[in-house]
């Protein structure tokens, strides 16, 4: 279900990208300009279109349009790929470890907008972001049950799917859907 690793995987690759973004910086090093968005879709054979998403990024990013980036990639990845976060981008509101999927957009917001909880996929408030005072706007749920929310993530990892609240003690299937509409997707 969840790998217990995957908290010290993200982190490490979260590390190694700001490390690189900062050495960037440091010496004064351009990021090259991506292909145009028709250059950016990959010739890649049928059999192996698995190995490759593509998404939409746009909001504070360099060049907001398609991306391809590798299965399983991050959206540090493709905010990466599409040019990097503008000195407006509000980072902070986006779990830049989240594993991006096939035809999705990530907006990225500036700092001051009201964007503040998910992802930045799309509305609601995402499992693997938000503290337990905002868990605590999901329908029935309390300070009690927010802690083992908050709790859960931290000692199993992030949630895959919504349905991974029924591992959350308290939650059984009623309360999940009386909580679903609320949650944006993990």
């Amino acid at each position: 279900m969840r790998d217990p690793t995957t908290r010290l995987q993200i982190l490490v690759s979260v590390g190694v990208l700001a490390v690189a973004l900062g050495a960037g910086a440091w010496y004064g090093v351009q990021q090259p300009q991506p292909p145009p968005v028709a250059a950016m879709t990959p010739d890649v054979p049928i059999a192996d279109a698995g190995d490759v998403v593509t998404v939409h990024v746009s909001g504070a990013v360099a060049e907001p349009g398609l991306v391809v980036i590798r299965a399983g990639g991050r959206i540090a990845e493709a905010i990466a790929a599409a040019g990097g976060a503008l000195p407006a981008a509000d980072l902070g509101a986006l779990n830049l470890a989240a594993v991006v999927r096939e035809s999705e957009h990530i907006m990225i917001p500036e700092s001051g907008s009201e964007t503040r909880t998910g992802s930045g996929r799309d509305r609601g408030i995402d499992l693997n972001l938000a503290t337990a005072q905002e868990l605590e706007s999901l329908p029935g749920v309390g300070p009690v049950l927010a802690a083992r929310i908050v709790d859960d993530r931290e000692t199993h990892g992030l949630f895959e799917a919504v349905e991974d609240l029924l591992d959350v003690p308290g939650i059984g299937e009623a309360k999940l859907a009386m909580m679903r509409d609320a949650i944006g997707s993990p």
